[in-house]
């Protein structure tokens, strides 16, 4: 049904296209009609694929064909439920026609019943005159419902009919890694090769198999084989320069990404390994023009802007770094590592109003870390905010229940705001837990500290026991 590059296919959808722009009714036969269909399809032009199914029906309504495109845009549009009376409708008619129960199967899988769906596919499978597409579609049922077994086995199956179909190549790695048989993986591309030794693909797997084994001297003569086979092949020089990177060998690590540059439009990632390289040969000012032309590149890239804000931090150019934070945040506002860098930097700069809310908005967005907690609680306490600083530190408790900080703080704080109680019960909980972080009171709180009872407990608690 593919339409094909020759004349006449071509000349049937100049005409159809002629025919719509007119209004003209033009006679074309049912097979013109599909391949028409099948490429506005392709080229996801689907309100054209309708339109020509429409029309297409109008001139040859008992079409299976045709009512089966049909069916396919209702289910591509969520409408199961028609697509499914249409169905069963031609199933009445034509029980052999594979096409049908595998749009049945279409339609158990949108509703998530991956096991009929593949029933039904099983039943394609077997009236099936070109098996490739019957196979590819059990893999991927099988994929959905993580039987990956089963879904490695007919991919295989799938590649054995085509040589060529990549994507079921690739299914068929992603299998093996998911069930952790990186071992068996090679050994099944390394058959495929002995029979397809210029693949391009497969050595490229190969080599990223190699690679989660730490073999890098492997990986790196399979990337080497996949670039002879394809010299154009931008993931391979990709893989070669993180090898290289892995060997600490950045000056060919630079070369490997530096060829991407020249093959297509810059990759954000090429920029920015060149970068991260330059940096670890003590060659900052490199590393920052290349992380530069990564954010101008792809202004989504987190770790580009983090590198550039780093590297101003590094150099306690605070106040560049907050620029570049600043304008991350601008970009997305939602982005944790932002919020943290945010936060830091303020606190370098004693903006401690401006820190609080960095660190409170890295919470927010489910940065739980200890050190974020007791940062904030730090500034709550220069800022004089000691409720918000307990409830802060309340929370902390939650995720580190049995914590020494937390607790020598929670202590001085409700000594702060003259609850004694409580504060005696979480000095007894800190010391039991750490005595030596008791130095916590006598600098954060050191009118607390100077308290009788309060020294009394902490000495109690150091003298040995008799």
């Amino acid at each position: 049904m593919q339409l094909s590059p020759n004349e006449h296919n071509n000349f049937s959808l100049t005409r159809f296209e002629s025919m719509l722009k007119t209004n003209d009714v033009y006679f074309f036969d049912s097979e013109e009609f599909e391949e028409i269909i099948h490429y506005y399809l392709e080229n996801g032009k689907i309100a054209l694929a309708k339109k020509a199914t429409k029309l297409g029906l109008e001139q040859h309504p008992t079409s299976t064909n045709l009512k089966l495109f049909r069916v396919e845009m209702y289910i591509f549009e969520n409408k199961l439920e028609i697509a499914e009376q249409l169905l069963d409708e031609l199933y009445l008619l034509e029980q052999s026609n594979e096409e049908i129960y595998i749009q049945k199967a279409n339609i158990f899988s949108r509703r998530d019943d991956h096991e009929n769906a593949i029933k039904l596919l099983e039943k394609a499978l077997e009236i099936s005159e070109d098996q490739g597409d019957v196979l590819s579609l059990l893999g991927m049922e099988y994929l959905f419902i993580e039987d990956y077994q089963n879904a490695k086995y007919y991919f295989m199956k799938c590649l054995e009919q085509d040589e060529e179909d990549y994507s079921a190549l690739y299914n068929i790695v992603y299998c093996f890694e998911y069930l952790d048989q990186s071992e068996e993986a090679i050994d099944y591309l390394n058959d495929f090769l002995n029979k397809n030794p210029y693949c391009e693909v497969a050595w490229h797997q190969v080599g990223k198999q190699y690679y989660a084994l730490k073999e890098y001297k492997k990986a790196l003569a399979a990337f080497d084989f996949a670039i002879i086979s394809d010299d154009r092949f931008i993931g391979a020089y990709l893989e070669k320069g993180k090898v290289h990177e892995r060997l600490k060998e950045f000056e060919r690590a630079i070369e490997s990404y530096t060829i991407t540059l020249t093959l297509d439009d810059p990759t954000s990632f090429a920029l920015l390994r060149i970068g991260k390289c330059y940096e670890k040969m003590n060659n900052p000012e490199m590393a920052l023009q290349f992380y530069t032309k990564c954010v101008e590149e792809d202004s989504l890239l987190d770790k580009a802007w983090i590198a550039i804000t780093d590297y101003y931090f590094r150099k306690r150019n605070f106040q560049k770094a907050l620029y570049y934070i600043e304008k991350a945040l601008n970009i997305d506002n939602e982005n944790v590592l932002y919020w943290q860098r945010y936060a830091k930097i303020n606190k370098q700069l004693n903006l401690f109003e401006e820190a609080e809310h960095g660190f409170r908005r890295s919470i927010e967005l489910g940065n739980y870390e200890m050190d974020t907690w007791i940062s904030r609680c730090d500034i709550l306490l220069q800022l004089g905010e000691y409720d918000a600083a307990i409830n802060n530190l309340l929370q902390a408790k939650e995720f580190y229940p049995e914590n020494a900080e937390i607790e020598y703080r929670l202590a001085g704080l409700y000594y702060t705001v003259l609850e004694p109680n409580k504060g005696v019960f979480h000095l007894k909980n800190a010391l039991n837990l750490d005595e030596e972080y008791s130095l916590i009171i006598e600098e954060l709180f050191p009118s607390v500290f100077k308290n009788k009872s309060v020294k009394q407990l902490i000495v109690n608690h150091q003298k040995p026991s008799v």
